[in-house]
């Protein structure tokens, strides 16, 4: 049982650890110019360290597609890096996927406020 407990903990540093690397690397060594203002929200690692699922979000939503044309095609240099900062036994292949969570949150937010001030109008 403590096995599994250390694991996780390693993953979970790992992640983190990919996440940080990675908000650096796309700030600093994304040289696409198609690519918008990119956050990493989440990193999502499989347990034998083989594949990433990076979470992403854009400043500017109509960079979106663009945007994702440019993280598709700079993958693999994006894995050579995090492979020369981060020491382990593989270095997971990429996958970008659109987070579409804030969007979620914010509309959900909006809908709220909007039931609300209904409320108040029918009082």
């Amino acid at each position: 049982m403590r096995k599994q407990q250390r694991g996780y903990a390693r993953q979970d540093r790992v992640q983190e650890q990919i996440m940080r690397e990675l908000a650096e690397l796309v700030r600093t060594g994304l040289k696409d110019p198609r690519a918008g203002f990119i956050t990493i929200n989440e990193v999502e690692i499989t347990r034998d360290y083989s594949h990433a699922t990076i979470y992403y979000t854009v400043l500017d939503d109509a960079t979106r597609e663009v945007t994702e044309e440019a993280l598709e095609h700079a993958k693999g240099h994006l894995r050579s890096e995090l492979a020369k900062r981060i020491h382990l036994f593989r270095t997971p292949e990429l996958h970008f996927v659109y987070d579409e969570s804030l969007e979620r949150g914010m509309n959900i937010s909006h809908l709220i406020d909007k039931v609300a001030k209904e409320k108040k109008i029918d009082d």
